[in-house]
């Protein structure tokens, strides 16, 4: 029992902690974790600005190479369940497909060994080519015309006889046609002579066709006569004023090569059909001929 007065005794137990070392350094390798993330992830946005879509594509492969099959068979055991008959190999579902291309159709080969899908392009070529040749052709008549009404209307001489020139183009080619009028005849009545007139006509033509490299065809036509009836002689005559109009025009420097045919057709081919007896009818027709396109060697 204590005494009294006293104060009582107070045991404090102190637990004392033994430190292992120092321990702030963990913060350090997660920084420098970061660090490295955060360069890496730079280095990559880097690479992708500066590398073009190509080299992402031989990146990516190089990364992720092409695997011989990713379809998984024979799970759980060594056929998981599958089985080889005789009938072939069979698969589970997980397997892929692999389509099936229908052959490519076989074509078409000639006896030369071309294809016909070669030959095809082949025609196509040469026909375009054809219609640049026809079309150049085509300018070169019309700026041929054109030039020969622009000489006789530039020469007063000529001004008045520009009305005897008929142009045109037609399947043949282009056709000049030296006509008569009402008191401007080329020839005198059963002459095969051109006159005067006729004569500078007809070297007016000599100039346009000595532009051009095409041959050229002569004819001569007659009119009917009033009676209706044909003379044997018109065929004669307009044969003869065919030929003598072909001289003027070796006179005035066309090439005799490049005549390629002489004719007369007396009034068998009228100029105005509904009245055969006009002086229109008689005329002189000169075609430079089409020439039939030269391809070059392979069309």
């Amino acid at each position: 029992m204590a005494v009294s007065g006293e104060q009582p005794i107070v045991i404090k137990k102190v637990k004392k902690v033994v430190g292992g070392g120092h321990h702030g350094g963990a913060w350090k390798v997660a920084y420098a974790d970061f660090v490295t993330a955060m360069m890496a992830f730079f280095l990559l946005m880097w690479l992708l600005n500066t590398t073009s879509p190509e080299q992402k594509q031989g990146i990516a492969d190089y990364f992720a190479p092409a695997s011989i099959s990713s379809s998984t068979s024979g799970s759980g055991g060594i056929l998981g369940g599958t089985s080889l008959g005789d009938d072939g190999a069979k698969a589970d579902g997980k397997m892929s497909v692999i389509q099936q291309m229908a052959p490519e159709a076989p074509t078409e080969t000639d006896k030369d060994g071309q294809s016909s899908t070669s030959a095809s392009l082949d025609s196509a070529s040469e026909q375009a080519l054809r219609d640049a040749l026809a079309k150049k052709e085509q300018d070169s008549f019309a700026s041929a015309a054109q030039s020969l009404r622009q000489s006789l209307q530039d020469m007063p001489e000529l001004a008045e006889l520009s009305k005897q020139i008929m142009i045109d183009q037609t399947p043949e080619g282009l056709r000049i046609q030296l006509i008569d009028q009402d008191g401007r005849s080329m020839f005198k009545e059963n002459s095969r002579e051109p006159n005067d007139r006729a004569r500078i006509l007809l070297r007016a033509v000599a100039k346009v066709i000595n532009q051009l490299p095409n041959r050229i065809t002569i004819s001569g036509h007659t009119s009917a006569s009033a009676a209706g009836k044909r003379a044997d002689s018109d065929w004669a005559l307009s044969a003869e004023r065919a030929d003598a109009s072909r001289q003027v025009l070796r006179g005035a420097g066309v090439d005799e090569d490049r005549i390629y045919q002489v004719s007369g057709k007396a009034n068998s081919e009228p100029l105005y059909a509904d009245d055969p007896t006009l002086p229109g009818n008689r005329r002189i027709s000169i075609v430079l001929l089409r020439e039939k396109p030269v391809l070059p060697d392979g069309l």
